[in-house]
């Protein structure tokens, strides 16, 4: 789960009716919470609905938020307040102003967010955006409405969301909901229910469509991707229960039947060789040793040579604790073998810090895992305790939060420092970058992201293209851009622009 706070708004959809009831959509958290807000959208579309970025002319607001921390949802009370300050202001002659609160946060607090000063007319959990039309109906006659109703089956396979970002050049596709794993910190098996796959017919579908768009790059977006398991025909049903990675075990057994993830992938990877793959989040767990997914990813060149393997600890003791399955000798022998299977591959991770019971020797070997991996990418948080959790039910929350502040410094200091010198490693290497659009600090530079996802900038100048020997030019979001690293930081590279490209050409010169 990604950094909550409010995502940017999109234009109305051209033809939509004068005099339609205007939303107005904000999405808080993770990258699948932006997917779910294009599956609300798609739906409400439908309906006769018009789209609006002004907050001021919205007749419906709708939240799709965020669980996962303390933090995420404290932000969406906090906009409530002042919602129902718009609310009260609204002119006598309009109809009110309907408030709704979707996604995981509408999940575990439907009672709270009902009754916590009468603040919101609409509740609809992950599985219930079908029901949208029919709930903000109910408000409209002035009644609240709720359905957090979580599905076995529901996968939103037929509603192609309209989402594209960074200049319309990269989207998300999800291609699963929910998780099965049950890590004890986690929410997200009680707020998104269990495990289910979209059927693959759909998934190309929307990725065919994206590419025809113009997509350059599409990331297929699961709570646990790498378990996708397709049951949708009867032919699938047969196929054997994978195997898990080397020293790994889950609490649930491995169901045989269904297209796996590899078959996905290499299905994707074929509707586009101009079109960059990438995939989170997987779990550990799930690249055994005869991972074709690695395979796959070695010998395709728009599958990008990254991988996010979440840790969450350097400590066996504590990944015990939280139920991950494996550890740390299991987890830095996997971390070897994908090395080993792919050349210069980028590693990102998960971390938590002052998880339920961490000693100080527990917090230094995360610092040493951080130290001995060197990720190039890493999302790094303080231990939130959520109800409904095994840890809530079981474990006590007993790190200060002092402690875990600091704790939390010392593993991002830490991570800083690696990852500066794992992006140092390229300085002096061409790297193939995708632009996205100009650089946020200056307009004279260009942004975009090479394959193992970490940001470039480089300056905004003529460039000659390598690919067709075209007229000479400047470089535009969805251009792939040949870049001489020149500097590098823990969080960015610096460069300077050699040629346009293609990815095949690219991968063929390398």
């Amino acid at each position: 789960a990604g950094q909550p706070g409010p995502s940017p708004e999109l234009p109305p959809e051209p033809g939509s009716t004068p005099g339609a009831p205007k939303v107005y959509l904000e999405t808080y958290g993770c990258q699948m919470n932006v997917s779910d807000t294009e599956i609300a959208w798609a739906v409400l579309q439908k309906s006769g609905y018009a789209r609006t970025k002004d907050l001021g002319e919205a007749d419906v607001v709708l939240l799709v938020t965020c669980s996962v921390r303390e933090k995420a949802e404290q932000a969406i009370w906090n906009r409530l307040q002042h919602l129902k300050a718009l609310k009260a202001r609204r002119p006598q002659a309009l109809a009110p102003l309907r408030i709704g609160i979707l996604g995981c946060m509408a999940e575990r607090l439907k009672e709270e967010i009902l009754h916590r000063e009468k603040l919101v007319d609409v509740v609809a959990g992950p599985d219930a955006y079908r029901d949208l039309p029919r709930l903000l109906a109910v408000a409209e006659s002035g009644q609240q409405a709720a359905n957090v109703l979580l599905s076995l089956d529901e996968t939103y396979a037929d509603i192609l969301p309209v989402q594209t970002s960074a200049g319309g050049r990269t989207a998300f596709v999800s291609i699963m909901r929910g998780c099965d794993n049950m890590c004890s910190y986690c929410i997200v098996p009680f707020t998104r229910g269990r495990e289910r796959s979209r059927p693959i017919a759909s998934i190309l579908q929307e990725v065919r469509m994206l590419s025809d768009q113009g997509v350059k790059e599409v990331t297929l977006l699961g709570q646990n991707v790498n378990s996708f398991r397709d049951l949708s025909e009867v032919q699938f049903q047969s196929v054997a229960a994978p195997g898990l990675s080397r020293g790994f075990s889950t609490v649930y057994k491995a169901k045989a039947g269904g297209l796996r993830f590899a078959h996905l992938l290499d299905q994707v990877s074929r509707i586009d060789p101009e079109m960059r793959i990438r995939f989170t989040s997987p779990h550990p767990k799930d690249f055994p040793d005869e991972a074709s997914v690695l395979q796959l990813i070695q010998e395709r060149h728009n599958i990008c040579k990254q991988l996010h393997l979440p840790a969450q600890s350097g400590s066996t003791r504590v990944l015990e604790a939280m139920r991950r399955g494996y550890t740390r000798e299991a987890y830095l022998e996997l971390v070897h073998h994908v090395r080993d299977s792919i050349p210069g591959v980028s590693l990102s991770s998960d971390f938590i810090a002052g998880f339920c019971g961490e000693t100080e020797e527990d917090h230094q070997q995360t610092v040493s895992l951080l130290r001995e991996v060197r990720y190039n990418v890493g999302f790094l948080f303080a231990y939130s305790m959520r109800q409904k959790t095994r840890a809530h039910h079981r474990l006590q929350d007993d790190v200060p939060a002092d402690v875990k502040q600091r704790r939390l410094e010392q593993l991002i200091a830490t991570f800083r420092e690696e990852a500066a010198r794992a992006n140092g490693a390229l300085v002096g290497q061409a790297q193939l970058v995708l632009v996205e659009g100009p650089s946020k600090r200056s307009a004279s530079e260009l942004c975009g992201r090479n394959d193992g996802n970490i940001k470039v900038i480089f300056p905004d100048a003529e460039l000659e293209d390598a690919a067709e020997c075209g007229a000479p030019g400047r470089a535009q979001p969805g251009d792939y851009v040949m870049v001489k690293v020149t500097s590098a930081s823990s969080q960015t590279l610096r460069g300077v622009p050699l040629c346009r490209t293609t990815l095949s050409r690219a991968a063929a010169s390398h």
